[in-house]
Parts: C-alpha cells; sequence; structure tokens
C-alpha cells in the first residue's frame, strides 16, 4: 500500500456515562423489588410482544383444557355407541391439537424474541458502565471475572425469565383451565386435589431460601475459576521454565472440589423437589381414585367423568412439577440478577465537580502542593508531595518500586482523586475542570502497551477518531513505524492481533507511539516506555520519545537512569514523599539516594 492508498475508518466509539445512580449496592434485595427494576429497564418497552406472547399463552391453555372434556364425551359416546363420536371427536381433536401446537410456537418464538433482546440491552449497559467507571471498581476484580458476569450471570437471568414466561404463566394459566375443568366435572374431587396440592409450597418455598445462598456463593466462585484459569494460560512461558505445574495443579484442584460441592450441594437442594412433588400428586391421585372409585360403584359417576377428571389431572402434574421447580430456578437468577445491580449501583469516585469548566491548558507547568494519596486507607502511597514540572522541560522520575511513581502518573489524569492536597496544571486545580477535556490534553506511553485486535489504522486512530489518512500516516513517521508498517502486506489495513502478536515489542511500541504523536496533547506522560525493548529497538524508540517530547511538559519514569540524565528536573521519590530534587549532575554530587542509585547502576553496567 503506498501513503495513497486509502485507510478503512472504523468509528471509535466513545464509553458512555455510567448508568450507575448512586445508590448504595445491592446485596440482598427481595425478589419483587428486584424484578420491578429489571421490567421497569429492560422489558417494559417490550410490553406489546409480551402482550402478544400472553394472548398465545391463553391459546395454548384452553387448548389442553379441551383434551380431558373430549376424553369425557369420548367414553360417554362409546358407552352410549353414539355416532358422534366418530364423526366430530376425532375433529375437535385435531384442531386442539393444531391450535395448542401453533400458539406455542407464537409464544416460544414471542417469548425469546424479547429475553434475548433484553439479554443484548443488559450486556451493553453492563459494559458502557465498566468502560466508563472508575479505575478503582474495575481493579476490583480480574478481567476474567467480569467477563464472567457477562456469561454465566446473564446465562441464569435469561433462563428464569424464559421460565417465568414458560412455567409461572403458560403452565400456570394452563393448571387454571384444567381446574376450571375438572370443576366443570366434578367439583367436590377438585377441592379435594386444591387442598392437597398446595401443601408442595412449604417445602418448596424453604428449598428455595437455600438455594439462593448456595447459588450465589456459586455463581462467585465460578468467576474465581475464570480468573484463575486465565492466569494460569496466561503465564504459559513462566509455567513451563519454572516448573510450575504442580503448584498450579494443586490450587486448581483446590478450586475444581470447591465448585463441585457447591454445584453439587444446589442440585441435591434442586433434587428435593421432584420427589415432594411426585409424592404430594401420588397422594392426590390415591385419594381421588378412592372417592371416584366409591361413586362409580355407588352409580352415581360415569367412566367418562371419571377419565376425563382423571385426565385433567395427570394433564396438570406435569405443570405442577414444573412451578414447583420454577422457584430454583428463579433463586438462581435473582442471585445472579442481585450481582449485575450491584455492579451498575457502584457509583463512581471520580466525577466532575459543579461548575467543571472545560480544560484550555497547553504545555504549562504541572504542581503537586501538598498531594496525600491511598488505594487503602491503612497505606497511604503518597505522603504531602509537593513539586513543580515546569511548562516545555522533562520531569524525571525516579525511586525504587512502591515508591509512588506510578501513582503520580494515576492522580494527573484523574484516575483516582488525591485524599488531600492539589494538582494543578497551568495554575488551575484539575478537579475545577470536566474529566473528559482534562485527559484529552494528556498522552500516555508506557511499558503496557495496548493495542486492539484491529487494523494498525484504526489502533493509530485512537489518538484521534476524525484524523484524515494523510494524519495518520505523518504520525507513523514521526513515530518511525511507517517503514516497517508498509513492509507488511497489508499495510495500514494489517490486523494487529490478539494483543499485538503480530509485531514485535518494538514495533507495537511505536504503533503506540504513532497514537501519541496524533492526540497531540500538550502533556506528555511516559512510563518506562522502553523498559521492556532490546537495544536497537529501545534506540529507535527513544528517539521517537525525543520527538514527540519537543514543546510539550514531560514527566517520565525510568529506572534506567542513562534515560532521564538529559531531563531538566529529577524527582527522586521514596515511601511516597519527595527524597531529592535536582539535575542528574547535581543529585550525583549530593552523595544521596540518586546518587547510590547510580552506582549501583553503573556497576550493574
Amino acid at each position: 500500500m503506498n501513503t495513497h492508498q486509502r485507510i478503512k475508518h472504523t468509528p471509535t466509539v466513545k464509553p458512555a456515562k455510567p448508568i450507575a445512580s448512586g445508590a448504595a449496592p445491592v446485596v440482598r434485595a427481595e425478589a419483587v423489588p428486584l424484578m420491578r427494576r429489571l421490567w421497569d429497564d429492560y422489558l417494559v418497552q417490550h410490553r406489546s410482544t409480551l402482550a402478544l406472547a400472553i394472548v398465545a399463552i391463553v391459546f395454548v391453555a384452553a387448548s389442553t383444557s379441551l383434551y380431558p372434556l373430549i376424553i369425557n364425551w369420548a367414553f360417554d359416546s362409546f358407552a352410549a355407541k353414539s355416532p358422534w363420536a366418530i364423526n366430530t371427536l376425532p375433529w375437535l381433536v385435531l384442531l386442539a391439537a393444531g391450535g395448542k401446537s401453533i400458539s406455542l410456537y407464537a409464544q416460544v418464538s414471542l417469548t425469546q424474541r424479547v429475553v434475548t433482546q433484553a439479554e443484548t440491552d443488559m450486556q451493553r449497559a453492563l459494559y458502557k458502565h465498566l468502560v466508563a467507571a472508575d479505575l478503582a471498581q474495575i481493579s476490583q476484580e480480574t478481567p476474567a471475572a467480569w467477563t464472567q458476569r457477562f456469561t454465566t450471570d446473564l446465562l441464569y437471568i435469561r433462563l428464569a425469565l424464559v421460565r417465568i414466561v414458560t412455567v409461572l404463566l403458560r403452565d400456570g394459566l394452563t393448571i387454571v383451565a384444567l381446574f376450571g375443568t375438572m370443576i366443570y366435572l366434578d367439583w367436590q374431587l377438585c377441592l379435594i386435589a386444591a387442598v392437597i396440592l398446595p401443601l408442595a409450597l412449604i417445602p418448596v418455598t424453604r428449598i428455595g431460601r437455600r438455594l439462593r445462598r448456595v447459588s450465589s456463593s456459586t455463581q462467585e466462585h465460578t468467576g474465581g475459576m475464570a480468573s484463575l484459569t486465565s492466569e494460569t494460560f496466561g503465564a504459559a512461558r513462566v509455567v513451563k521454565t519454572y516448573r510450575l505445574e504442580p503448584y498450579l495443579e494443586s490450587r486448581a484442584d483446590a478450586a475444581f472440589e470447591k465448585l463441585r460441592r457447591l454445584r453439587l450441594k444446589a442440585a441435591l437442594q434442586k433434587g428435593r423437589m421432584e420427589p415432594v412433588l411426585e409424592a404430594l400428586g401420588g397422594l392426590a391421585v390415591t385419594v381421588i381414585l378412592l372417592v371416584i372409585g366409591w361413586r362409580i360403584m355407588g352409580g352415581t359417576r360415569t367412566i367418562g367423568e371419571f377419565s376425563g377428571f382423571l385426565g385433567a389431572l395427570l394433564l396438570a402434574s406435569q405443570p405442577i412439577r414444573a412451578l414447583g421447580n420454577l422457584n430454583a430456578l428463579v433463586q438462581e437468577g435473582l442471585a445472579a440478577l442481585n450481582r449485575y445491580y450491584a455492579v451498575l449501583d457502584t457509583p463512581p469516585m471520580v466525577e466532575d465537580r459543579p461548575g467543571a469548566v472545560p480544560a484550555t491548558f497547553g504545555a504549562d507547568a504541572i504542581a503537586f502542593d501538598g498531594v496525600t494519596f491511598g488505594y487503602r486507607a491503612s497505606a497511604p502511597a503518597l505522603h504531602e508531595v509537593r513539586f513543580e514540572a515546569k511548562a516545555g522541560e522533562t520531569t524525571a522520575f525516579v525511586g525504587r518500586s512502591g515508591a509512588g511513581k506510578s501513582t503520580i502518573f494515576n492522580l494527573i489524569p484523574r484516575l483516582y482523586d488525591p485524599t488531600g492536597g492539589r494538582i494543578l496544571i497551568g495554575g488551575h486545580d484539575i478537579q475545577s475542570m470536566t474529566i473528559e477535556s482534562l485527559r484529552e490534553r494528556i498522552a500516555v506511553v508506557s511499558q503496557d502497551i495496548v493495542l486492539f485486535n484491529d487494523t494498525v489504522a484504526q489502533n493509530i486512530r485512537l489518538g484521534r477518531s476524525n484524523a484524515t489518512d494523510e494524519e495518520i500516516v505523518a504520525a507513523a513517521r514521526h513515530a518511525g513505524a511507517h517503514d516497517f508498517i508498509m513492509r507488511h502486506q497489508d499495510g495500514y489495513e494489517a490486523m494487529v492481533g490478539e494483543r499485538g502478536g503480530n509485531f514485535s515489542g518494538g514495533e507495537r511500541q511505536r504503533i503506540a507511539l504513532a497514537r501519541a504523536f496524533l492526540k497531540d496533547a500538550p502533556v506528555l506522560l511516559l512510563d518506562e516506555a522502553t523498559s521492556a525493548l532490546d537495544a536497537e529497538s529501545e534506540a529507535l524508540v527513544r528517539d521517537a520519545l525525543a520527538r514527540l517530547s519537543k514543546g510539550r511538559t514531560t514527566l517520565v519514569i525510568a529506572h534506567r537512569l542513562s534515560t532521564v540524565r538529559a531531563a531538566e528536573k529529577i524527582i527522586v521519590l521514596d515511601a511516597g514523599r519527595v527524597a531529592e530534587t535536582g539535575t542528574h549532575r547535581e543529585l550525583v554530587e549530593a552523595g544521596g539516594l540518586y546518587a547510590r542509585f547510580h552506582h549501583l547502576q553503573l556497576a550493574e553496567d
């Protein structure tokens, strides 16, 4: 591809604002408020489709209730040797069966249309919330655990919704219709059945409560299992090199066994319902057989009435059993719904302040004025840090791991807010600026290169979504990436692969640098941008970084002191405090912490 070849443009989708309102996370919400919220959020807009599904359900129930009547008429007609049994009843059977078949298909298709759309809407809402959520919330769980929320949790919710429609509504209405038929045939026998069958509600309710607790634990542990497997296969090289297979197998065995016990416990809870319903159903049939037997012997009832009533009772037994098992599935769905809304209801910690205005700063000075911050209240990461990075200059941060360097970089674009002090850019508190405009004026290049499995062009275009093809090529040239991109068969339309796997480490870093060139932000944060590269790639990237830093206020984190010698100011951090400040020469001559780092690295070299 030449530089004039058009680059396919894939629009960049901006993350939506969080859906969460600021309510406290739902922990043990009752079923009715949860279901009402689900209805208001995702189902109410489909009420017309659901109304049609209910109409289909009515036809299913009505056609099912015809069968016992047909059986009654057939036996009585056969006993009376009436030709009506041959001329008319077969057509009634076909009419009932055909009506039920068509209604069943309509009900299933309409229900699935609504439920699958609701599931997709829930996935979108959860994804938008998490994309826009605070880094603190995202860090609470592993990527694999978050993925499990989109799969297993929403699967439980979808299955529960389908069962509510097919069992609670369809089977429930069918039971009502069949009981209407039984009342028509023999109201006294119907009263006996109505007294016995509700006894099942007592054990079913108790089992459902236990199952909900077990289901919630199972879903959480399933997320942990997803994290464990993702961690294992993501570190395959280390596992093989250090022969960690036995260690990982023992961890996995314990996790698998715990999950097995939880699933067995849930299965046993579900398994208790079937015997209870079977026993009560058998009791109802036994009592009815005795009563109707006495009546037939006494000549007060016909075989047709007996057959029709028993047929209705047997037809009702399956939906009654399904209703008993429904509670188990609904409890699993409610546990998943609890977890779902707990995520959406987590309020953002970092928000635009009232009266926030768009950021207008350029390559201005950045100042920390007594900034204190801790990821946990018990362990502060920064203690009243004060420094100024002058406008248009490069300021480097040096220190041991955990000294607070990355924390400073997290605070500048407001990934977190300090618990004390202020951060100023151009003399203005960054909390007085809108978050979106603040981050638009900051570019970050780190050792953790983030490339998405898309084309090279689109990965560069993420720096500025409205960039032209020519601007993308110019940014790649500045980053020293154009030549190796053009050597690829597909040029800028080449797919970078999963995590950029189709390119080398140095090439991935230069693609990321091209993105930063395209963004053209006045503030540049460089976080160990060359630490993972070989000498040749490091030299190429360093040249590109030098070009990128010109005319910008640049902050650099580096463990290799050779990369920060030319910085106008070096700030040495120790245990969350500023220990030393100066140029490379001044700090070496001072003989302090920086000088010790310098001598140690000279000895290593």
